[in-house]
């Protein structure tokens, strides 16, 4: 079975490391003239994902703009998650979700395994409780070549006082989890299966991380784009580790609208590049 590292890494070498967010907000919704419902964000999501074609390998549906459609929502979700895998796309369910013990199962049997109808490529999840805390998750997608992003150093600058405060270990919370992660992907040759998100709009430098630990750790980047972070600056922002980054961008692209998308990837794959 190969790994979600190894497939990731074949998806960033082959297509650039560029990840599209399917996110149907109620603003883009309107933009685009469709109705704020379930059936808007099939139609936006859907034509997202047929711009990516050919442009990145990864594309990441954050779940709470279908949820909050309740189950025409996840049933819009199931198909744009399916849809994406078919054309050979990487998906990342941006679920954030967090628990312990059989709610942690419950969750990666949900969103990492086969036989789930949300079955994703990866997800994110939260781990404040302690990267232990995840196992079953983290169990779960090792048996099924699925990856998992923790949660680290967010792109708001509200998480700052308690992802930057100083843990009992001496490192700041966000350096401490991406440690816990390294440690776990010891060993691996290239990219492990667990990841982390650092969001783009500071330097990792502020924010205790050591990027030296995260070469066998792939970096989620949000953040870049709507949110203010500059991907021409990704290696300014990531240091030693922007080698591991795909960076995430949804609101710069899915705001050029249906016939504007590709134009925009294909920018922000030249800023990349550059």
């Amino acid at each position: 079975m190969t790994s979600f590292g190894e497939r990731l890494r074949v998806a960033v070498d082959t297509h650039g490391r560029l990840c599209l967010g399917l996110d149907p907000h109620a603003s883009l919704l309107a933009q685009w003239g469709l109705p704020d419902s379930a059936e808007g964000a099939r139609e936006l999501a859907l034509s997202a994902v047929d711009a990516a074609q050919g442009r990145v390998g990864v594309v990441k549906p954050q779940v709470a703009f279908y949820e909050r459609f309740g189950a025409a929502g996840y049933a819009v979700l199931e198909e744009v998650i399916g849809h994406a895998r078919a054309q050979g796309l990487l998906v990342i369910a941006d679920a954030k979700r967090g628990d312990i013990g059989s709610t942690m199962a419950a969750y990666g049997a949900a969103w990492l395994d086969p036989d789930s109808p949300l079955s994703a490529d990866a997800m994110t999840i939260v781990a404040y409780q302690g990267l232990d805390s995840a196992a079953p998750a983290i169990d779960l997608a090792r048996e099924h070549g699925r990856g998992l992003f923790v949660l680290t150093a967010t792109s708001n600058p509200e998480a700052r006082d308690v992802q930057q405060s100083i843990s009992g270990t001496g490192r700041t919370v966000a350096g401490q989890l991406a440690r816990d992660v390294a440690v776990k992907n010891a060993g691996t040759i290239g990219w492990g299966m667990l990841g982390v998100v650092i969001g783009a709009t500071e330097p990792i430098a502020r924010t205790g991380i050591d990027p030296v630990l995260l070469a066998h750790t792939p970096v989620l980047a949000p953040g870049f784009g709507f949110q203010g972070g500059r991907l021409g600056a990704l290696r300014d922002l990531f240091g030693l580790a922007a080698d591991s980054v795909v960076a995430s961008v949804s609101r710069s692209v899915l705001g050029a609208g249906r016939d504007g998308m590709a134009d925009a990837l294909d920018a922000h794959r030249q800023e990349l590049a550059a």
